[in-house]
């Protein structure tokens, strides 16, 4: 075969496949307690029959463009993203004395945080394009935060991953109760992470006989993920590239371990 027959053939095959590839995106209204949330699922069509569906749990501003992003994201590597909203359709935060408020109801009332996350697990799984019998769920700050619960709780995932999240809890794991293997992508400069908070999730979750892996990303102060948030100098919330970079691809080796 010749090399122009060869380059035919490879155009032949793949061209029309990314043809075929296309990002989908729905909003998706559900209820839980009475509330009316507004989520957004994302998957890529040229991915055939259901893929393994992935949780993604906003900041604690609410759901905004930034948790859709990382929806679209995790679509386009062939899974089914739904992000979900924890304070219902249209509950963003101005500033963040607000966001504090809306966060507080959720982190004084941990049952309350695992029943409306999981009620967004539930609008997942049950979507067609979604394998049920493998889902993850990923957070960030207090999106982290909220997915530690779901995994405290014994909710049926294969792997949760907490970025930049708080790590305290009024709930801590039982022995035997997490199913989840669980990744921890902490910044070491974050101050809004106490020693104590590392020390002690630590200990709950071997404790726990969790399968657990914990990061500290060297000079990432909290919120290191987020392109939104600008450069840290000095601040105690800031971007930081190689640790946003590293954490995701940390996600994604435990995601090919877990999900694939």
């Amino acid at each position: 075969m010749t090399i122009r027959s060869l380059i035919c053939l490879i155009a032949l095959t793949v061209l029309p496949a990314l043809a075929r590839a296309e990002l989908k995106t729905e909003e998706v209204r559900y209820e839980h307690d009475g509330v009316t949330l507004l989520g957004y699922l994302a998957y890529d069509n040229a991915f055939d029959g259901p893929r393994p569906g992935v949780l993604v749990i906003h900041e604690w501003r609410g759901h905004d463009a930034y948790a859709r992003s990382r929806a679209e994201q995790l679509a386009k590597l062939g899974y089914t993203a739904f992000a979900l909203d924890m304070y219902g359709e249209g509950v963003l935060a101005r500033n963040n004395e607000e966001a504090g408020q809306l966060a507080a109801r959720f982190y004084n009332d941990r049952d309350l945080a695992r029943a409306r996350a999981q009620a967004g697990l539930k609008v997942l799984t049950s979507h067609a394009k979604c394998d049920a019998s493998r889902t993850a769920a990923i957070g960030y700050c207090f999106g982290g935060t909220m997915v530690l619960e779901l995994a405290r709780a014994g909710t049926d995932l294969d792997a949760v991953v907490s970025f930049h999240g708080g790590l305290a809890t009024t709930k801590p794991a039982q022995k035997g109760a997490v199913k989840a293997q669980i990744l921890i992508c902490n910044g070491y400069a974050d101050p809004l992470v106490s020693m104590e908070d590392r020390a002690a999730v630590k200990k709950e979750l071997t404790d726990a006989g969790a399968v657990f892996t914990y990061i500290d990303y060297s000079g990432a102060v909290h919120g290191f993920t987020n392109p939104n948030n600008g450069p840290a100098n000095g601040r105690p919330v800031g971007y930081d590239q190689r640790a946003d970079h590293q954490s995701w691809q940390h996600m994604r080796t435990l995601f090919a371990q877990t999900l694939e």
